[in-house]
């Protein structure tokens, strides 16, 4: 007897994990450095450093990040010192606390979080996040 009946498709390992990503920076973790996955990041720990996340982040209230955010999606409860960009949207729960710029395209805050910086969305913020963008690509094929 086998373990997949004739009908069903099969997928290779590595198809299911990929789709399936899950990273986590747990409590009392602190990496030092520019961190980049591509599979959605929950986050309670402390990154000195920039963080890529292709996908969507969740960062704790427990969580930390000392430097830049570039996320497909975002969702904020812990603390950030730097500059947020947000290619969809980006959650600012109530126990967020951001010192920086934010650029989304669409933003939510909850009554109780802070945030001092200069946010820029919409069409207005289209512009600069194509712009780093293109600047990728262009370091990109030079490298």
């Amino acid at each position: 007897m086998g373990l997949f009946k004739n009908n069903e498709e099969r997928v290779a390992p590595t198809q299911q994990s990929s789709n399936a990503a899950n990273n986590t920076i747990g409590h009392g973790t602190t990496l030092k450095g520019d961190v980049e996955t591509h599979g959605i990041l929950r986050m309670d720990g402390k990154v000195i450093g920039n963080l890529h996340c292709h996908s969507k982040l969740f960062l704790g209230k427990d969580g930390q990040v000392e430097g830049d955010i570039f996320s497909q999606n975002a969702e904020i409860e812990g603390e950030i010192h730097g500059k947020i960009e947000v290619s969809e949207n980006l959650v600012l729960r109530a126990s967020a606390v951001i010192h920086g710029d934010i650029i989304t395209k669409s933003l939510t805050i909850d009554p109780g979080a802070i945030f001092n910086g200069q946010c820029h969305m919409g069409e207005s913020a289209k512009p600069l996040l194509t712009a780093k963008a293109s600047e990728e690509v262009v370091e990109d094929e030079t490298t």
